[in-house]
C-alpha cells in the first residue's frame, strides 16, 4: 500500500505542560491529600499491527481550534472534571456546554500563592503516570497465531514475526469482552479462531473472537472462563473531543507491551478508509506516537477516559511521523454491542459516491451564500438511492485545479437534521438508521429545494 507523506510543525509544549501542570498543581492543593482521586475515566495509512518483536514481559508497574491565554494563578479555574459515568451509561457533555467556567472564590488560589517551574512539572507528570496506572489493568497486549505449519513453529530460531501478529485491546465489560481491531485478528486465511490475551500483571489467557467489523476496524474477543476479575475502560464521548486536549495512548508499539505515549488531539472529524470501500466518520487524529503495534489499544483523554480506538497511522516509512487515527468511541458504542450479541453490524446503504460542498464549490456554481452539505457525485446501479431516484452528477467543474462534480443533488438535511458535509452525513446515518428505515432526504436540484423518499438497504460486504 502506498504512503503519504506528511509533515505537521510541533506544537509548542511549554504551553501545554504549563496549563496542564497549574490545572494539576491547582487540584493538588484544593482536595488534599485525602480526597479521592477520579479516574482518569481517503488517505494512504499503514495499518498498525505488527510481529512482536520479544517474548513479553509485563511488568505490572503501574471542537475549537486555537489558543486562548492562559489565566492567571489567581483567577484560573476548573471545569468538565466529572466522575466517569457508570459503566452503560452515555457520559454528560464534557465540554463547554456542560460548565460555564466561571471563576469563583472556591475555584480560585489565594493571591499571591507562588508555583515553581519544577512543582508545575512534577504535577504534570503525576497527571500522566496517573492516567497510566489507573488505565493499565484495562489495557492488553494481544498476540495472533499466524497461519503456518505445525513444523515450522518446532523450527529452533525462527523469527516471531513469521509466527506471530500482535496488537493491543481494552476491557470492555466485565463478562470477558474485549475490543481490539478487526485487523489485528484478520490473517491471511480469515478472522483468527483464537488469539493470546496478556495483562500488565502477567496474567495470560485465550480469547476466541465473537464478532468482527471491517468497515470500522473493530473487533471483539471474549477471554475463556476463568476468574479475571476485570476492570472495564470508563468510555468518554468522542462527540465533546476538542482540537488541543490532552491524549494519550496505550498499547504494544513494535511488541513493546504496555508503552505509553501522550500528546494533543491534533484535529477531529476526519475521514480514513475502513478495511473495504467504506470510510470511517469523525475519526481522531492525534500526534500521540502511536506505531505498528498500538492497534486496537485506547486513545484516553486526560480523565483517562477512551476517547477513541488507535487503528491507522499516515506515513511515508510504516513508522509514525505524527498523525495517528483513532475510531472515534461512539461508533465503538454503536458497533461493540451489536458484535457481541449477532457477531456483526448491520451498516444502513445509500448506494452514493459524495463530496463535501465547499464554500468555494458553492460561490462557483452561484449556491445561495452558507450552503452546506454533500453533492452526489454519483450512484450505484441499483442501490436505494438509484431506487429512489437521487441524481449523480453529469459532469464535472474545476476549481483551483481540481475537479469537482457538478449537476448532482446536494443533500443537505436527512430526516430534519442538517449535515454540513459528506462525513458527517455517513456518521448520521450509522449513528442513527439501520438497514430497511425509510429516511427524507432534502436535496437542492437545480437550485430548488425537493426531499426525497429513500430506503436503506444494508452495505455490501467488503470486496476480497
Amino acid at each position: 500500500m502506498a504512503m503519504r507523506k506528511r509533515i505537521l510543525l510541533s506544537f509548542p509544549w511549554a504551553v501545554v505542560f504549563l496549563t496542564l501542570g497549574l490545572l494539576a498543581l491547582f487540584l493538588t492543593a484544593c482536595s488534599g491529600s485525602n480526597s479521592a482521586q477520579a479516574r482518569p475515566g481517503a488517505d494512504s495509512t499503514s495499518m498498525l499491527n505488527p510481529a512482536p518483536t520479544s517474548t513479553p514481559r509485563p511488568n505490572g508497574e503501574g471542537g475549537v481550534e486555537g489558543a486562548t491565554p492562559l489565566p492567571s494563578v489567581a483567577t484560573m479555574t476548573v471545569s468538565n472534571l466529572e466522575t466517569p459515568a457508570p459503566e452503560g451509561t452515555v457520559p454528560q457533555p464534557v465540554g463547554p456546554a456542560a460548565s460555564s467556567g466561571t471563576a469563583t472564590s472556591e475555584d480560585a488560589l489565594p493571591e499571591g500563592v507562588a508555583i515553581s517551574s519544577e512543582q508545575i512539572v512534577a504535577a504534570f507528570e503525576d497527571v500522566l503516570h496517573g492516567i497510566y496506572k489507573e488505565a493499565l489493568t484495562s489495557v492488553v497486549y494481544i498476540r495472533v497465531a499466524k497461519p503456518v505449519s505445525d513444523s515450522l513453529r518446532t523450527i529452533p530460531g525462527i523469527p516471531d514475526d513469521i509466527l506471530w501478529g500482535a496488537g493491543s485491546g481494552f476491557v470492555w465489560d466485565s463478562e470477558g469482552h474485549i475490543v481490539t481491531n478487526h485487523h489485528v485478528v484478520e490473517t491471511s486465511t480469515g478472522v483468527a479462531d483464537e488469539v493470546t490475551v496478556i495483562f500488565a500483571d502477567s496474567r495470560e489467557g485465550k480469547a476466541t473472537v465473537v464478532g468482527s467489523d471491517p468497515h470500522s476496524d473493530l473487533a471483539v474477543i471474549k477471554l475463556e472462563d476463568g476468574d479475571w476479575n476485570l476492570q472495564p475502560a470508563p468510555l468518554g464521548d468522542s462527540s465533546q473531543v476538542r482540537v488541543g486536549q490532552l491524549s494519550v495512548a496505550i498499547g504494544a508499539p513494535f511488541g513493546q507491551e504496555f508503552t505509553m505515549t501522550s500528546g494533543i488531539v491534533s484535529a477531529i472529524g476526519r475521514s480514513i478508509q475502513g478495511q473495504g470501500q467504506f470510510t470511517i466518520p469523525e475519526v481522531i487524529q492525534t500526534d500521540s506516537a502511536i506505531n505498528p503495534g498500538n492497534s486496537g489499544g485506547p486513545l484516553l483523554d486526560r480523565l483517562g477516559r477512551v476517547i477513541g480506538i488507535n487503528t491507522q497511522i499516515l506515513s511515508s516509512t510504516g513508522n509514525f511521523s505524527g498523525v495517528g487515527m483513532a475510531v472515534p468511541v461512539n461508533i465503538a458504542r454503536r458497533v461493540v454491542p451489536s458484535l457481541i450479541d449477532n457477531g456483526e453490524f448491520n451498516y444502513p446503504w445509500l448506494g452514493v459516491s459524495i463530496r463535501t460542498v465547499s464554500t468555494t464549490y458553492g460561490d462557483e456554481i452561484d449556491l445561495p451564500e452558507g450552503s452546506r452539505g454533500a453533492v452526489v457525485a454519483s450512484t450505484v446501479s441499483g442501490s436505494p438511492a438509484d431506487k429512489a431516484g437521487l441524481r449523480g452528477s453529469e459532469s464535472t467543474v474545476k476549481i483551483n485545479g481540481v475537479n469537482y462534480p457538478l449537476g448532482g443533488d446536494i443533500i443537505v438535511a436527512i430526516g430534519g437534521y442538517e449535515v454540513a458535509g459528506s462525513s458527517e452525513l455517513i456518521a448520521h446515518l450509522t449513528y442513527n438508521y439501520s438497514p430497511g428505515d425509510a429516511v427524507i432526504f432534502a436535496v437542492l436540484r437545480d437550485g430548488q429545494a425537493e426531499e426525497i423518499e429513500v430506503t436503506l438497504g444494508q452495505r455490501p460486504e467488503p470486496q476480497e
